[in-house]
C-alpha cells in the first residue's frame, strides 16, 4: 500500500485556514534562511510574522531551551509556584520599562494578552465600554474579535462582547469619543495588518492626554511591533508616552509560543481579588518559553541588534525603487510595499517564493507587501534579498 506524502496528510488531518495554502514543506531553518525537503533555500522576510527577531535556530535560544528542559518544564498552573525561568525574564523586562509598567503577566498569545488586558481594564475601572480602531488586528479569539477594526472577519461570528467603539487610528477629532464611559482604549502603536499605519507623536500626546482626562486606561498591543522591531525595544518609546497596559507577543519568546500583559502592581491587583484567580492560565508562563525569551531578550542586547535596525531600514528602503512600487510604509523592520492592486501584489509574492523570498501580504491590505525580516539580517543579506525581490517584481 502506498504511503501517502506530509502533504497529502496535512491537507487531510490539519485544519485548513483557506482553501489555497502555501504547502510548503521546510526541513531546516538557520538566521534568516529556511530550506525545504527539495533543498531549496528561502529568504525569510516575514519572520514566521515577526517572531524570529533573532532569527532561526539561535544559539543562544535553544541551549536556553535544553538547559531548561534538563532542570523541569510544567510544574503547576501559572501564578502558584515560584519559578526561576519567569521570574527573572519578568525581572528583565521590567528592567527596561518605566516604572508605571513593572507588573507581569504571562501568558500563551497575543490573543490572550490582549483579552487578558481587556479583563483588566474592566475590572479595574468598573466600566465595560471599549475603544479600539478600525482595521485593528489583536487577535482571533472571541473576545479580541470583538474589538477588531475590520467587519469582515467578524460578521459570521456574531453575536460578539457588547460595548466596544471604533475610531479612525491617528484622527485628531475621533479622540473626542473618549470619556469616563469607557474601560479601555486598546491600539496597535503602529497598526501591522492595516498595511503599517503609523500615527505622529502629537497623535499618542493626544490620546495619552484624553485617557487620563477621563481615567479611561491606555493599552497599547506590541505584539508585532515591539521587542526592537523598530529601532526601539518599545515601539511607544518613539513617542515619548507610556500606557496603562502593553500586550507583548510574537517575538517575545524567541520561538517558542508566549505572550505578556504588564501594568503597574496596583492595576495587576484588581484580578487577584473579588474574586480571586479572576484571570488564570494552566501553560502561560510555561518555563521553557520564559528561558527562551529571556535569552532572546538578552541576545538582542547583547548584539546591540536594535541599534541597527535604523540602517537596515534605510538600506531596505534604498534599494526597493521601482516604479511599481508605490509607497514603501513602515518604522523600522517593519515594513509594507504598496502595489496597486490584490492581483498584483499576488503576483509578486508568488514570483518571490518562485524566486527563494518568503514574503505576505496583510489581512486588512492586501495589495501591499510584508517585509519584517530577523533583525539579525546582515547588510549583504538585505541586498541579495532585495535584488530578488526587484527580478520578481520584473518577472511578474
Amino acid at each position: 500500500m502506498t504511503s501517502l506524502s506530509n502533504r497529502q496528510l496535512f491537507l487531510q488531518h490539519n485544519a485548513q485556514t483557506t482553501f489555497f495554502p502555501l504547502l510548503l514543506e521546510m526541513k531546516k531553518a538557520e538566521g534568516v534562511f529556511m530550506w525545504d525537503v527539495t533543498g531549496k533555500r528561502y529568504f525569510d522576510l516575514i519572520s514566521g510574522i515577526a517572531v524570529s527577531n533573532v532569527g532561526h535556530g539561535n544559539k543562544a535560544v535553544t541551549e536556553a531551551i535544553i538547559h531548561q528542559t534538563q532542570s523541569y518544564m510544567h510544574l503547576m498552573v501559572y501564578g502558584e509556584f515560584v519559578q526561576a525561568p519567569q521570574v527573572k525574564f519578568a525581572q528583565n523586562l521590567c528592567n527596561l520599562l518605566p516604572p508605571s509598567l513593572q507588573n507581569v503577566y504571562f501568558v500563551n498569545s497575543g490573543a490572550e494578552a490582549v483579552d487578558g488586558a481587556l479583563k483588566l481594564a474592566k475590572r479595574h475601572t468598573g466600566r465595560y465600554q471599549t475603544i479600539s480602531c478600525r482595521n485593528a488586528y489583536h487577535g482571533s479569539s472571541q473576545g479580541v474579535l470583538s474589538i477588531m477594526g475590520n467587519e469582515i472577519y467578524k460578521n459570521a461570528f456574531r453575536p460578539l462582547i457588547p460595548g466596544n467603539k471604533i475610531i479612525q487610528f491617528g484622527n485628531f477629532d475621533d479622540l473626542e469619543h473618549i470619556n469616563n464611559n469607557f474601560a479601555c482604549v486598546v491600539v496597535e502603536t503602529i497598526q501591522g495588518e492595516a498595511g503599517v499605519r503609523t500615527a505622529d507623536k502629537a497623535y499618542f500626546k493626544a490620546l495619552r492626554k484624553k485617557c487620563e482626562t477621563y481615567g479611561v486606561l491606555l493599552v497599547l498591543d506590541e505584539i508585532q511591533c515591539g521587542m526592537g522591531r523598530t529601532g526601539k525595544m518599545f515601539a511607544f518609546e518613539h513617542y515619548d508616552i507610556t500606557p496603562d497596559i502593553l500586550c507583548l507577543s510574537k517575538s517575545l519568546g524567541g520561538g517558542m509560543p508566549l505572550g505578556a500583559f504588564i501594568s503597574s502592581s496596583e492595576i495587576m491587583q484588581s484580578l487577584a481579588q473579588n474574586p480571586i484567580l479572576g484571570h488564570i492560565t494552566t501553560f502561560g508562563g510555561h518555563p521553557v518559553c520564559c528561558a527562551a525569551g529571556l535569552a532572546a531578550l538578552q541576545f538582542l542586547q547583547n548584539n546591540q541588534l536594535i541599534a541597527q535596525v535604523a540602517e537596515k531600514e534605510r538600506h531596505f528602503k534604498d534599494l526597493l525603487q521601482h516604479k511599481r512600487i508605490l509607497e514603501i510604509r513602515g518604522k523600522g523592520l517593519l515594513l509594507a510595499l504598496q502595489f496597486s492592486s490584490f492581483g498584483e501584489n499576488k503576483k509578486i509574492i508568488d514570483a518571490c517564493i518562485r524566486n527563494g523570498v518568503i514574503t505576505d501580504w496583510f489581512l486588512f491590505c492586501d495589495s501591499a507587501m510584508r517585509l519584517a525580516p530577523p533583525l539579525t539580517i546582515s547588510i549583504n543579506e538585505i541586498e541579495e534579498a532585495c535584488a530578488l525581490i526587484l527580478k520578481s517584481i520584473d518577472e511578474a
